[in-house]
């Protein structure tokens, strides 16, 4: 089930994903991939392998936010804009929240998709 929001909440290890909308919620984590290797840039490859995990699960999401530190927000942009541009299309905003609670970021998600449907002139889903 896909619902017309989504709000992601992303540090360097983690995801939480939550597609909302009035009345439900519906809750993915993504977490990165392991590799003890000694190859060179296995950092960045599993990196990368994390964040397009995060990427598939946000794809076909209209309306996604994103929240979680500074740092690990604009490693999470870099790599969609460099690597997903279409999905950055869906990106409606970018948060900065330290380790909210599921029900807090489901609470200021509601917030920010009301005022960001009300000023881009979106009715608000039923």
């Amino acid at each position: 089930m896909t619902l017309f929001h989504a709000v992601v909440t992303v540090d360097h290890h983690q995801a939480q994903v939550l597609q909302f909308d009035a009345e439900h919620v519906l809750a993915q984590k993504v977490k990165s991939h392991s590799h003890h290797t000694k190859q060179h840039g296995n950092t960045v490859r599993t990196e990368h392998e994390f964040y397009a995990d995060v990427c598939d699960a946000l794809a076909g999401i209209p309306e996604v936010l994103v929240t979680g530190s500074r740092n690990a927000m604009a490693d999470f942009r870099h790599y969609v804009e460099k690597h997903r541009a279409p999905l950055a299309a869906h990106i409606v905003g970018w948060e900065t929240i330290d380790h909210p609670t599921e029900g807090q970021l489901i609470a200021f998600a509601r917030q920010y998709f009301v005022k960001y449907d009300r000023m881009a002139g979106t009715p608000i889903p039923s």
